[in-house]
């Protein structure tokens, strides 16, 4: 019996909440599935079999079991370890099959039929099978409702009675983004009790006040956690006032959350006991588990079990606690002794130090947290899980991570423009150097992501990524506190005039615009200012400023469309006083507060000003000013979905990719003319022709028209200038014979295959493909030529992207005004580069096999885009996990 899936459980989030886990079959169920069809009402029968005969569901079930039929694939749903659900598909033809699905009658509406599709289809897929058929009576709207509302592309008729019902079994964008809604649900409501907990229990707090459970219990205390707080502890009553129990069990009220801080020997038997009391989650902040190595691991991985079979959700281990910041909850289940104050930010952080920087910063700045996760090892929950719950929370305004790993890149991206596009998300990501990824393996068990990866994930995504903590901490406090910027153009006004000058340097370092005012409102600031010469912009007030004068500048800079953030510099003097000048800050921010005002104060100025962000460097506001512009830029494009998938182009591609790897020899690097054939159906056309001796080249570079560029078209030879292999701007049929009679000559013999390709000025441009194992594909386009390794002049983007995304990131070349036509000369089409991009980023989705490409140089003109040189190197397929079908982190 064909099971075409992979052979370990996915543990799922149903609709409620709970925790469900959907495996292949195995001929141990029989019983248990005999049960199941059983255990149904007439109605679910009837439904399901067309009848009322219980003996058909018996047949059915020695059928699957023996292997008596054409079965692709056969999956299970557990619900605390007992069969709730079956979903079949049987071969129909060779590229259909047909889907049946039943679930118990008490699970029906918690959204098992969905994702019995979506992992029944990955499952299929894998088989050959492109297209599901089912037939369903006309009344049972439920299980047509499940076909139309998974998103994968449905059609469905009428006929004698019978619905017939057909689907694709690819992960559409619409598919995905279902699911992607789906999850955000479940996950809001799984993780409901970590995040707003009632009542709270730790285990491991000693009598005598020491220990990490016992700084968490007095946090607890001393914070005023609203709810009930218990402690377990085998032969005390209480501890510091705090009612105390020998397990979880004997708490008489249900648990919301329980903080276990005992020894890592001890872990498993404590999140066990808390199974059993049936605590909804659990913060283990114990470390020595799977940071340390494979015994530490495996129990870390029997923790998880235990967690998920039980729809326990659990944090850590090895990590902080956290903190629900919410007046209505006020808990701080942490060992640290920041306690900032209330606000909408959320944060995650896969470290506990930096946790601690991040709180630390957060109380110094007055930046409001409304919840603080300290992820740890991410056993279970994880950033994902996170931003899934967040993104419809109204309370919270912006999120805050700090990752050492990405679980599921392609997911995380998703999850996070999804974010990105309600509300601001900051990004810090540790483990970017071979020492930050030793650091960062020993430290969390993280095996760090490659920078180019993090780069093009998070730009693509939306997130500002910042470079440390603090700077996320500032960053997060003026979008916090400030209306976004309708640009970047920025005025600076000052009372010194060299501050000014230092800060229109940084926000030109930055990114942003200090743009010279217009004439009018220079004139209209003459009579403000005197004794400078800074009435442009910067705009110096001189050191004898008073709060009028001020005043009189911020007005009419506020009022001025030039101008989308204005920057106060301040420093105190012994000429006039500066705090009136802070307050009148603060009074013309209340008169405009469409925009953004940001006060840098020196000498200790303006510690708390209304209405208005206050730091006490210029590079720190500046900083922080570059963010919210990028992030209101990002926020202003328009967006758009990614070009239709096409399964027919993708299914013929990949079979000629699977092909070529059987003849590619050791490298995987394919000729140029099987190159050919794998680029033509996407319209990835190189210019030009194979010939086999150099006779056949001459006649080809006639006919093509000189001059020409000869070169070896040997998969083996990747690097051919380097050798003396490529010749260009060959004039006669001469010069092309004996530029290939020297290639011979240097090879060693004389079946030298060569490209021949008419000779093309424009501007050259590198396109490409790497394939990373956690980020799956990533494309790339740089300056080209051998300008590609010299200027390290590149960007990269995560597949599947759009047309607006390749424009992005080919303006962000320092190339790109090349291409846009620099001093005089014609503007290639880049209209066609991006759409080449796109293309390049469709084939890198659709062929897995695809380990490599280049394509450099790209000749761009002003009206094509050309493919010059082409490589390609193959490999055996290692699948990303997207996201779809859903299922919780996989544990290793």
């Amino acid at each position: 019996m064909a099971q075409g899936v992979v052979a370990r459980a996915a543990d799922v989030l149903l609709a409620d909440g709970r925790i469900a886990s959907i495996r292949p079959m195995v001929p141990e169920d029989h019983a248990e599935l005999i049960a199941l069809h059983d255990g149904v009402g007439d109605d679910n029968l009837r439904l399901r079999f067309f009848s009322l005969n219980r003996e058909a569901g018996h047949r059915y079930v020695d059928h699957l079991v023996q292997g008596t039929g054409n079965t692709v694939a056969t999956l299970v749903a557990t619900v605390r370890n007992r069969i709730v659900a079956l979903a079949t598909a049987e071969r129909a033809d060779h590229d259909s099959a047909e889907v049946a699905l039943l679930v118990s009658d008490v699970e029906h509406g918690h959204g098992l039929g969905s994702l019995l599709l979506e992992h029944l289809a990955a499952a299929c897929r894998d088989q050959g099978v492109r297209r599901f058929v089912a037939e369903v009576l006309p009344e049972n709207a439920a299980m047509i409702r499940v076909f139309n509302d998974v998103g994968f592309d449905v059609s469905r008729r009428s006929q004698s009675g019978v619905v017939s019902v057909e689907m694709s079994t690819q992960a559409s964008a619409t598919a995905v983004a279902a699911a992607d809604l789906r999850e955000s649900v479940s996950e809001a409501r799984s993780l409901a009790p970590l995040l707003h907990p009632r009542s709270v229990a730790v285990v491991g707090v000693r009598r005598e006040g020491a220990g990490l459970g016992h700084a968490v219990l007095t946090s607890i205390t001393q914070r005023g956690f609203r709810g009930h707080v218990f402690v377990v502890h085998p032969d005390v009553p209480s501890i510091d006032g705090v009612p105390a129990f020998p397990r979880l069990a004997d708490v008489p009220e249900h648990i919301d959350l329980a903080i276990i801080a005992v020894p890592a020997q001890r872990v498993l038997a404590a999140v066990e006991d808390a199974a059993d009391a049936g605590v909804s989650s659990v913060v283990v902040i114990s470390s020595g588990l799977g940071e340390l190595g494979p015994e530490g691991a495996e129990v870390q991985h029997q923790m998880v079990r235990v967690a998920r079979r039980n729809h326990m959700r659990l944090v850590g281990p090895n990590c902080l606690g956290v903190m629900s910041n919410d007046p209505d909850i006020s808990l701080n289940a942490t060992f640290s002794l920041s306690d900032p104050p209330a606000g909408g930010l959320a944060v995650a952080s896969q470290s506990g130090g930096v946790g601690i920087a991040l709180l630390d910063v957060a109380r110094e700045l007055g930046l409001g947290v409304h919840t603080f996760i300290s992820l740890g090892n991410k056993a279970d929950v994880s950033g994902n899980d996170l931003l899934a719950a967040w993104v419809d929370d109204p309370k919270v305004t912006a999120a805050a991570l700090y990752l050492e790993s990405f679980g599921n890149a392609p997911k995380f991206a998703r999850l996070a423009r999804r974010f990105a596009e309600r509300k601001p998300l900051l990004a810090v990501v540790g483990g970017r150097s071979a020492g930050g990824r030793r650091a960062g393996a020993s430290h969390t068990a993280a095996a760090a992501s490659p920078a180019v990866g993090v780069d093009a994930l998070l730009a693509q995504a939306g997130v500002l990524a910042c470079r440390s903590a603090e700077a996320m901490g500032r960053i997060a406090l003026l979008l916090s506190e400030q209306p976004l910027p309708a640009g970047k153009r920025v005025a600076i006004v000052s009372n010194a005039g060299g501050l000014g000058v230092l800060a229109a340097d940084a926000a030109d370092a930055h990114g942003l615009l200090v743009p010279e005012l217009p004439v009018e409102l220079r004139a209209q600031l003459d009579g403000l200012v005197s004794g400078t010469t800074g009435t442009s912009n910067p705009i110096d007030l001189g050191a004898g400023a008073t709060a009028d004068h001020l005043s009189g500048v911020l007005e009419p800079l506020l009022d001025s469309a030039q101008v989308d953030t204005l920057l106060v510099v301040l420093v105190p003097t012994s000429v006039a006083p500066a705090e009136p000048l802070v307050e009148a800050t603060a009074r013309a921010r209340e008169t405009h507060p469409e925009k953004p005002v940001v006060l840098v104060g020196l000498g200790g100025l303006g510690q708390h000003v209304a209405g208005v962000t206050v730091y006490h460097a210029v590079d720190h506001a500046i900083e922080a000013i570059a963010q919210a512009a990028t992030y209101a830029e990002w926020r202003q494009t328009p967006r758009a979905e990614p070009a239709a998938h096409d399964p027919e182009r993708a299914s013929t591609v990949r079979a000629i990719a699977r092909d070529l790897l059987r003849t590619s020899g050791p490298a995987g690097w394919v000729r140029a003319d099987d190159a050919t054939r794998l680029l033509e159906p996407y319209g990835l056309m190189p210019v030009g022709g194979i010939a086999a001796n150099p006779l056949e080249a001459s006649e080809l570079a006639g006919t093509l028209g000189f001059p020409v560029a000869v070169k070896v078209a040997d998969r083996n030879i990747v690097h051919k200038t380097d050798r003396g292999l490529v010749r260009v701007g060959l004039e006669s049929s001469a010069e092309v014979i004996a530029a290939t009679r020297a290639f011979e000559h240097e090879l060693g013999r004389t079946d030298v295959p060569v490209l021949v390709q008419p000779v093309v000025d424009g501007v050259e441009i590198a396109l490409g493909v790497v394939r990373d194992p956690g980020f799956g594909p990533l494309v790339m386009v740089a300056a080209g030529g051998i300008a590609t390794g010299i200027l390290d002049d590149r960007a990269f983007l995560l597949p599947p992207f759009t047309q607006l995304d390749a424009a992005r990131a080919i303006r962000s070349l320092r190339t790109w005004p090349m291409l846009e036509g620099y001093r005089g000369a014609a503007r290639t089409d880049t209209d066609r580069l991006e759409r080449v991009l796109v293309t390049l980023g469709e084939l890198s989705v659709d062929v897995p096999e695809v380990a490599e490409l280049d394509f450099n140089p790209v000749m761009c003109t002003p009206t094509d885009v050309v493919l010059v040189d082409v490589k390609i190197r193959l490999a055996e397929a290692s699948p990303v996990n997207a996201g779809i079908p859903r299922q919780l982190r996989v544990q290793p």
